[in-house]
């Protein structure tokens, strides 16, 4: 070859040269090299489900078959956390890998979703994903108001209903809407679905999970709650619940193994917040915001792993466009966890994922002029901090009822626990517990988790933990300035004047 020849040559071998040295650093990274590649994704989102309540973390009274397939295949996650321990809130996290406080109306309960607001389906759609979803996507809120044409999730598959075992679940039939949505995609086309189960949710039918065969022996009853066969059958009801909902995310496995496209679809089984039981749900404690947490994709992650990183929802929405190879969306707290998934190690496997951040705002309409509960929390390997900034206030809500109610307690759902813990407020065994759940708080928290898992002992005060909180609580404030929380800004009160857009209560 001449010298003319060779250097004809030299553009195409550059151009060759760069593409390769772009496929490797995709490669590393954990990207996907190419748009051929590129995996489907499907999350499964219950509604108020608590850690450890899965079979695959080795409870007792609750089989979840389908749950524990995506962590024996994939990977199962010791330490997840959601972002809020509420509904609206946690979800909008989790579509724009934002914490709430960064989401204006959209990080507190059932307001508005602002339609600036970047949201993952929405940038997967315009890089050429199928997207849907099915059941409760983001809500409870009104998405309109905002000029939104659309569920910030998706387009919506509900036209399928099936007859429930009872009245406290969906009749949605959450496995043939998701038939409907493979059935109407392109071929060449990737899909992005998120199957929000409306389970377990309350109400539930008294005495199903009894019904179905469980026995009241094998509950779990957490700390906070008295140990009595009432507690005991609604645990029970509860879990029946959480297995519909495990059960159609089985019969969607099924659909995508026989279509062989299970391997390359990412699938994400969590749920959004904790267990609708007193001191659980709406409440910034591990009940309240530890959630189950596992990812299978076999094409690219290697199952039979269990990962104890601390790991949050806004980690997911950059997961998902880094897996697809999207452009991300600006300003995400959270990072991918594509390279902790590919990466083939258990255990503690990325130092940085050392904490998580929590907040709520206001929950149900509980108090006076629609206020809210205000609280940030970090959590870190071994302790929960938490930071209440109203302390003045009732976190579960007024003590005050309204209609036919004499209690009130509204961030508490409706529930036979509930009703056993006030009803015996003034017995000697059981008042405890009525505490626990519904007394006023001091401003700063500090629970040491592996020794009080259930979050029970604060150790704030003491002096030999003095240096524990003091660290906490500037990290945590810290990361809030550096956030822009209007809670440290002296703009807090913002949040009061959200509106809500369900059932307003008449406090009088």
């Amino acid at each position: 070859m001449n010298r003319r020849s060779f250097q004809s040559l030299l553009p195409i071998v550059s151009i060759a040269c760069l593409l390769a040295s772009r496929l490797l650093a995709d490669e590393i990274a954990g990207r996907p090299a190419d748009r051929e590649r590129r995996p489907n994704i499907l999350l499964a989102i219950a509604d108020d489900w608590s850690w450890p309540h899965a079979s695959a973390y080795g409870c007792r009274f609750v089989d979840t078959p389908a749950f524990d397939r995506v962590a024996r295949e994939g990977v199962l996650f010791t330490r997840g956390y959601c972002a809020s321990p509420g509904c609206s809130p946690s979800r909008a996290a989790l579509l724009t890998g934002k914490n709430t406080w960064q989401l204006e109306q959209a990080g507190t309960h059932d307001s508005s979703f602002p339609a600036e607001l970047q949201v993952y389906p929405d940038r997967l759609e315009s890089a050429g994903y199928w997207v849907g979803y099915t059941g409760k996507g983001w809500g409870p809120g009104n998405w309109k108001v905002s000029g939104r044409t659309r569920n910030p999730a998706g387009p919506v598959y509900n036209d399928h209903t099936d007859t429930p075992p009872n009245g406290g679940i969906s009749n949605q039939d959450y496995a043939a809407n998701f038939k409907e949505f493979l059935a109407k995609r392109p071929k060449d086309r990737p899909f992005c679905f998120w199957y929000g189960g409306h389970e377990p949710h309350r109400k539930y039918t008294k005495g199903s999970g009894v019904a179905a065969g469980k026995k009241t022996g094998n509950a779990d009853v957490p700390p906070f709650l008295p140990d009595t066969p009432e507690i005991r059958g609604d645990l029970l009801d509860y879990a029946f619940e959480v297995e519909w909902f495990d059960r159609h995310l089985g019969e969607m496995l099924a659909m995508l193994d026989e279509m062989g496209e299970l391997d390359n679809t990412i699938v994400v089984v969590t749920g959004d917040n904790g267990m609708p039981f007193p001191r659980a749900k709406a409440n910034d404690y591990e009940y309240g915001t530890h959630v189950p947490l596992a990812i299978r994709w076999p094409a690219r992650v290697k199952g039979g792993r269990v990962v104890d990183d601390l790991v949050g929802f806004v980690d997911l929405a950059p997961t998902f466009l880094d897996a697809a190879g999207a452009a991300g969306v600006s300003g995400m707290a959270g990072k991918s966890l594509l390279g902790l998934l590919t990466s083939g190690r258990q255990g503690r496997v990325d130092p940085s994922r050392d904490r998580v951040f929590m907040a709520r705002e206001r929950h149900s309409s509980s108090r006076m002029n629609n206020l809210g509960y205000p609280m940030r929390a970090i959590r870190t390997g071994d302790y929960l901090y938490v930071r209440n900034f109203t302390p003045d206030r009732w976190p579960a809500g007024d003590p005050r009822g309204v209609g036919d109610d004499p209690f009130g307690y509204y961030d508490i759902d409706d529930s036979p626990s509930k009703s056993f813990v006030i009803e015996h407020r003034d017995s000697a065994e059981f008042a405890r517990f009525f505490h626990l759940a519904v007394d006023k708080r001091p401003d700063e928290e500090l629970y040491e988790v592996k020794s009080d898992p259930a979050t029970i002992d604060n150790l704030a005060n003491r002096p030999e933990y003095a240096g524990v909180a003091a660290r906490l609580r500037t990290e945590l404030e810290d990361y809030l300035r550096l956030t822009k929380d209007p809670r440290m800004l002296g703009t807090g009160d913002v949040y009061e004047s959200y509106p809500k857009y369900s059932r307003m209560r008449d406090f009088k």
